[in-house]
């Protein structure tokens, strides 16, 4: 089935699906090159620095994988299709670190081919996008040890 490109990014949580310990189900994606050698990472709107594609899966999404492609399309601009399931990464930051805008999270990632960058997407004006090598991603990644951990259970080459 082709994935449905929305011209602007959904927002709120009114729709968000939440866990057996009301932990937020996130879903996200690493996005490969097609020698993966590199991974392209995003600009965060909240903390600043780089991150992987990610965001609530909703209720009307009947499966993560479908949350995690609309995702990568919202965030990243990028049409793609799923090629593995990395699996789910429990939560890791400290307690200190929870806020109502960042709550404790179960995050679902995949990786996946990148069939198509657009020029213009939904979120193209809040987030820049750079493909980095592992190494490059890897220090990027440092202070934000879930995604750090998908990056790490993907097949890019290290």
């Amino acid at each position: 089935m082709a994935q449905k490109l929305a011209t602007t990014a959904r927002t709120g949580r009114d729709n968000q699906r939440y866990g057996a310990q009301g932990e937020r189900l996130v879903a996200g994606v690493v996005p490969l090159s097609n020698d993966k050698t590199k991974v392209l990472l995003i600009q965060s709107t909240r903390r600043g620095g780089w991150v992987l594609p990610k965001g609530g899966w909703e209720t009307d999404e009947g499966t993560a994988q479908e949350a995690a492609c609309r995702e990568a399309w919202e965030e990243a601009g990028i049409v793609c299709t799923v090629v593995k399931d990395i699996g789910t990464i429990p939560e890791m930051r400290a307690a200190q670190e929870l806020t109502d805008k960042a709550p404790k999270a179960a995050y679902q990632f995949y990786e996946v081919r990148v069939d198509r960058e657009a020029s213009d997407w939904p979120e193209k004006d809040k987030r820049g996008r750079q493909w980095m090598t592992y190494l490059q991603a890897k220090q990027s990644l440092q202070t934000r040890p879930e995604l750090l951990e998908a990056l790490n259970r993907s097949t890019i080459i290290k």
